[in-house]
């Protein structure tokens, strides 16, 4: 009931799935710091109270951190959760525990991808992909903490510009060949 639907179910019938992916780790590395930074926070407070103070007080502290507990899971959870699919026709993001979020942006539609990689993302193995669109700013447009960014540029990058040049090229062939079969039968009946 409240577990989130696989991102394959929104896939249609003739999509090919090239990429599945959920984001990079490290993207919880701030998130892990900030609760255990706001825990050690809590204990060194309750610990630092005078040993007559008030337990209302205590119990309150000793709450909070609950909520922060509480509040990590929630974002480990919403990690584990959210996933990047590319197929053949678009990119897609579903993401949310409760309330699913899928985003969709057509492949047809991209006109240029760029891949950043910081220091630390080429050390744990992570990028960030932007992807820009003809006009107007698209529900992905920059997709961040992406896992083995090299593999995923590539099959991104074959995805979108490689077919292209392919599909080009059998159509100019196509073309040529029948200007030259035009051509035959205007000379045949000369």
């Amino acid at each position: 009931m409240f577990a989130p639907r696989d991102p394959d179910e929104y896939l249609l019938d003739s999509e090919r799935r090239v990429i599945r992916v959920r984001r990079h780790w490290a993207s919880l590395v701030w998130d892990l710091f900030e609760a255990a930074g706001l825990l050690v926070g809590l204990v060194l407070v309750s610990y630092l109270l005078p040993a007559g103070s008030s337990w209302l007080f205590q119990n309150i502290l000793w709450y909070a951190g609950l909520v922060v507990l509480i509040r990590f899971t929630y974002q480990v959870l919403d990690w584990y959760v959210e996933r990047i699919v590319v197929t053949d026709k678009r990119f897609l993001m579903t993401t949310g525990i409760f309330t699913t979020n899928v985003a969709m942006m057509p492949v047809t539609k991209v006109t240029d991808l760029t891949f950043h990689r910081s220091l630390m993302g080429r050390m744990f193995g992570y990028g960030t992909l932007i992807v820009e669109s003809a006009g107007q700013i698209q529900a992905l447009n920059r997709i961040e903490y992406v896992p083995n960014p090299t593999e995923v540029e590539d099959a991104i990058s074959g995805l979108v510009f490689g077919d292209k040049k392919g599909q080009q090229q059998d159509r100019f062939s196509m073309l040529k060949a029948r200007r030259a079969a035009v051509g035959k039968r205007k000379a045949a009946k000369l």
